[in-house]
């Protein structure tokens, strides 16, 4: 299975050179999983979110999903800042099932077409996430699959928790590029937020922003 040139060789993908691509790096909340964030919002505050000092809420607290996404912060102590949001006390499960609601499935479809890929392409993961996540949807894999992790259907998982950065920084593109010793001009980045294509582009490797918004799917950029 090959590029969809008719796909990639239009201006809009921005893609200067899709023949030589040889190395994919795909992205994996919206672009392997699907994901639904508002359903972890709604979690929240079924679960009694509060507001907190002068107004703040939990989506004022990002620097709490960069602490956990980057390993700067533990499971526990993430569950633990997470409580401080909430009027009752909760319990870690609690916590987990909100936090994890968010993850929805992997498609087979899209499995099938990783399985196809690593045929004829060297094929990578780059995530931003965190344990928590990671370990739910790793399950998901385990039991809907049968693969005992990531590394067994990509060549290199990379997950921005285990390396300690995390997109878009121009360090994480360089430690892919690095340690996997893949040429940037002949990698493609996959990736359905913006501004982490723009970082990868910046990085020299030929990146495709996936627009999920708009409907679009992995699967057609292959044939």
């Amino acid at each position: 299975m090959k590029l969809n040139l008719t796909k990639f060789s239009t201006p809009k993908s921005g893609i200067r050179n899709p023949e030589s691509i040889k190395n994919i790096i795909f992205d994996f909340g919206g672009v392997i999983l699907n994901i639904d964030v508002k359903l972890t919002e709604r979690a929240f505050v079924d679960l009694g979110l509060k507001k907190i000092d002068k107004g703040q809420s939990l989506r004022d607290s990002a620097y709490l999903f960069d602490k956990i996404e980057t390993g700067a912060m533990s499971p526990g102590q993430f569950r633990d800042e997470l409580r401080k949001f909430f009027i009752d006390p909760v319990t870690d499960d609690q916590l987990d099932a909100v936090w994890n609601a968010l993850l929805l499935d992997i498609p087979e479809a899209r499995i099938r077409l990783l399985e196809t890929l690593r045929k004829d392409y060297r094929i990578f993961l780059l995530s931003n996430t965190n344990e928590i996540h990671y370990m739910k949807y790793l399950e998901n894999l385990r039991e809907q699959y049968g693969y005992a992790d990531f590394d067994a259907l990509f060549e290199k998982a990379y997950f921005s928790f285990r390396i300690g950065l995390k997109k878009p920084s121009p360090e994480i593109f360089s430690h892919v590029l690095s340690e996997s010793m893949l040429k940037p001009s002949e990698t493609l980045f996959i990736d359905d937020t913006f501004i982490h294509v723009e970082a990868a582009g910046r990085a020299g490797i030929e990146a495709y922003h996936l627009d999920i918004e708009d409907g679009e799917n992995i699967t057609a950029l292959f044939q």
